[in-house]
């Protein structure tokens, strides 16, 4: 079986483009040039300059000596963190902008939950001089003040989603809003491996740096190119797309994804899709989906703004679907405490996010030998104040 994505751009039942006519040209437009245009030598050289000199990459793959001890396997963590913006993010803005460009759009769009994706597309704007509107969810932006500043200084316009949870859903639907009504001079730069095909691809083609990195970086660190399990945390799933990418289809690597359980999976208040969810449609593609039995969607909740969506972008639900990938869902409590405990064992503050992915240790056993990589999404400058909260500090 093939955990890439097929010419009709599904991953095998999920995935497609399920769109409002009016998006129809944009949609088309992008799906007809994107791997024409990923492909041409000027493009790749400019986005590999850039992710070189402007992003800071290749970012480390470091070997946390103390976790390792603490949880008896060889665990290293892939250091997205590093990132120019703090995160994983930037690595697709800085290809969609180029691609953009060579679509001939002059004004930018973007939704953002925890304000990473947000901070990475007004960067990426003000780099390049293009105009920059960023839909955020009240709830988020009162949440993630520091980022909305950011964006702000960054030269970007951010409009509030004041409809539904006022989260990331909402800022979701608000953007493809404005889409159907600027279709032609306006790119919608995605934030995560969602929304109608070619999104899930193309972003998960931009993020895929992550996982031929750690390729080059495990040989030269452990004498082997692949390892036994590569983690990462699930929102959208953009991180965990470029950290599976180069292993997808190795039965040897082990695939884990972790899902927020907010306040437990059956507390009403999760955004676990892949135990909760079933198959439906959001933002453009068919996938895993929470919802009601009528098929309404249902409010998605965790502690951390990024994984705070109702559903999982095609890829992450087929590789649920398959077996391929093995899941877990992480309490707010959990990742809270896995953020804490990874501040204080190796000096580096992970994202919540990037927490959730952490706490993975207490709920599974590795072997001693086991070469474990967790990608570390995001760094945890933007959640200081959810830290503080939580812990009193």
């Amino acid at each position: 079986m093939s955990y890439n994505i097929n010419n009709k751009g599904y991953y095998g039942e999920f995935g497609g483009a399920y769109i409002p006519e009016m998006l129809y040209p944009n949609v088309e437009e992008l799906r007809q040039n994107y791997l024409k245009v990923m492909a041409e030598p000027e493009f790749q050289n400019e986005f590999q300059q850039l992710l070189k000199d402007y992003v800071g990459r290749p970012s480390p793959l470091y070997f946390a000596e103390r976790l390792s001890e603490e949880y008896g396997a060889k665990i290293y963590l892939k250091r997205e963190d590093l990132n120019h913006t703090g995160a994983h993010k930037i690595n697709n803005t800085i290809g969609q902008i180029l691609m953009a460009q060579r679509l001939g759009k002059n004004r930018i769009i973007a939704e953002t939950g925890a304000g990473q994706h947000g901070v990475a597309t007004a960067t990426v704007c003000a780099l390049m001089g293009i105009e920059c509107v960023v839909y955020m969810g009240e709830i988020d932006i009162a949440r993630q003040a520091p980022n909305v500043a950011r964006m702000k200084m960054l030269g970007a316009e951010v409009r509030p989603a004041l409809s539904g949870s006022r989260t990331l859903k909402d800022a979701t639907n608000e953007a493809i809003r404005d889409w159907i009504n600027n279709p032609v001079d306006t790119h919608y730069i995605i934030g995560s491996a969602i929304g109608p095909h070619p999104y899930p691809d193309m972003v998960t083609r931009f993020q895929s740096i992550i996982s031929e990195e750690i390729k080059w970086q495990l040989k030269e660190k452990e004498g082997r190119e692949n390892p036994d399990y590569v983690i990462a945390c699930i929102g959208g799933g953009s991180n965990a797309a470029g950290a599976y990418y180069h292993f997808l289809d190795n039965p040897d690597v082990g695939i884990v994804a972790i899902e927020a359980a907010g306040k437990g999976i059956n507390s009403g208040e999760s955004a676990a899709t892949s135990v909760l969810g079933k198959e439906g449609i959001i933002h453009g593609c068919k996938t895993l989906l929470m919802q009601t039995d009528d098929g309404q969607i249902t409010e998605p909740y965790s502690i951390s703004a990024g994984l705070d969506y109702p559903g999982v972008g095609p890829l992450h639900a087929h590789l649920y679907r398959s077996g391929r990938g093995e899941f877990y869902s992480i309490t707010d409590d959990d990742a809270m405490k896995a953020g804490l405990e990874l501040s204080k064992t190796e000096g580096i503050i992970p994202a919540i996010e990037s927490a959730h992915a952490l706490a993975v240790f207490k709920h599974k056993t590795f072997k001693e030998n086991d070469v474990v990589v967790i990608n570390l999404s995001g760094r945890g400058d933007k959640d200081l104040n959810t830290y503080i909260d939580y812990f009193n500090l």
